[in-house]
């Protein structure tokens, strides 16, 4: 159980360090939106597997089970505004781009 749990967890922070990046590197706001939700939920919800796994009762599950569906709920109305304010905008392409690193230079 402890080298699942091991697993689980390295697995699950990978997913949430890649979900941090993607934030940071893609350029529109559709791109991060993407970044941000999917590898982070299935990180958050490998984590938590991970704390079940290192102690499996009844009273560990209740608790990790209510947080994992509060993530994944609340991460796609989450999306799903972003998605609506950025559809709104009638462009996905905005001005919240970081600088390429060419332009960075040239300060």
């Amino acid at each position: 159980m402890n080298v699942a749990a091991a697993v689980c967890l390295l697995l699950g922070s990978a997913l949430s360090l890649t979900a941090g990046v993607g934030l940071m590197r893609f350029r529109t706001t559709l791109d991060r939106m993407h970044a941000g939700t999917k590898p982070q939920v299935l990180g958050v919800l490998l984590v938590l597997l991970a704390m079940w796994l290192h102690r499996p009762t009844w009273a560990y599950a209740g608790p990790l089970l209510l947080v994992g569906v509060s993530q994944v709920i609340t991460v796609s109305v989450a999306a799903y505004m972003v998605a609506r304010a950025a559809y709104t905008r009638q462009s996905s392409d905005d001005d919240t781009e970081f600088p390429s690193p060419d332009d960075r230079s040239e300060d």
